[in-house]
């Protein structure tokens, strides 16, 4: 059986980041694999510390020297037939965990070499999972498609694979507006955007597990 691996990169274990990758792991189980998520925040790790131990000229070559929680997580997404990454945006960014985690796998694997980008052992179709606070008019506005790009051409590049995308914009951050300092919102438009686009953005992350393992 094929196996599905999906990372959320929220601290939160049921915001929407994990939400949308539950549906993507039940897509993913509708065309028959086997899943996991992996709460990165549940793990005690570090993102790269530049020892340079994964670019020797020797066996060790594309191995991370590190030793935590993280190391046999990246050992089972080697070992799996596809990966989703859940990815909050936070301060127009990816949350400090996520990029923690996206060193530590394709950097290690990324090879300053003319002849082979890459020593990651396999293709593995993979796939980002946006959620932000930030509606489809700021991210256009501000260009973060762009710089998300980045990331997702070293993922396609190092994992040797197509990268698949889905968005989710306009998220709700609170359950009750009225409890944070948040006048910037319009409680009652959050509310009502979510109800007609969750469920939406949920079918499409639904649909992008399901269709990873045809990659």
């Amino acid at each position: 059986m094929k196996k599905v691996i999906a990372i959320n990169g929220s601290p939160r274990r049921n915001g929407n980041t994990a939400e949308l990758l539950q549906q993507a792991l039940k897509g993913a189980q509708e065309a028959g694999a086997e899943t996991e998520l992996i709460n990165l925040y549940s793990l005690n790790f570090k993102g790269c510390i530049s020892c340079f131990y994964c670019k020797r000229k020797d066996k060790e070559h594309g191995t991370c020297a590190m030793k935590d929680d993280l190391t046999p997580v990246i050992e089972r997404i080697k070992e799996a037939d596809a990966l989703i990454m859940g990815v909050p945006v936070y301060f127009m960014n990816l949350s400090s965990g996520m990029s923690a985690f996206i060193e530590r796998l394709l950097f290690s694997n990324y090879i300053y070499s003319n002849e082979i980008p890459t020593v990651f052992p396999k293709s593995l179709p993979n796939a980002f999972i946006y959620t932000m606070n930030m509606t489809e008019e700021h991210v256009k506005q501000f260009g973060m498609r762009e710089k998300f790009a980045v990331h997702e051409g070293f993922a396609s590049k190092i994992l040797r694979a197509e990268t698949k995308m889905l968005y989710a914009y306009n998220t709700t951050q609170f359950n009750d507006y009225e409890k944070y300092e948040s006048s910037i919102f319009d409680p009652q438009a959050k509310a009502a955007y979510r109800e007609e686009m969750f469920p939406q953005q949920c079918a499409a992350a639904y649909e992008l597990g399901k269709s990873l393992l045809g990659s």
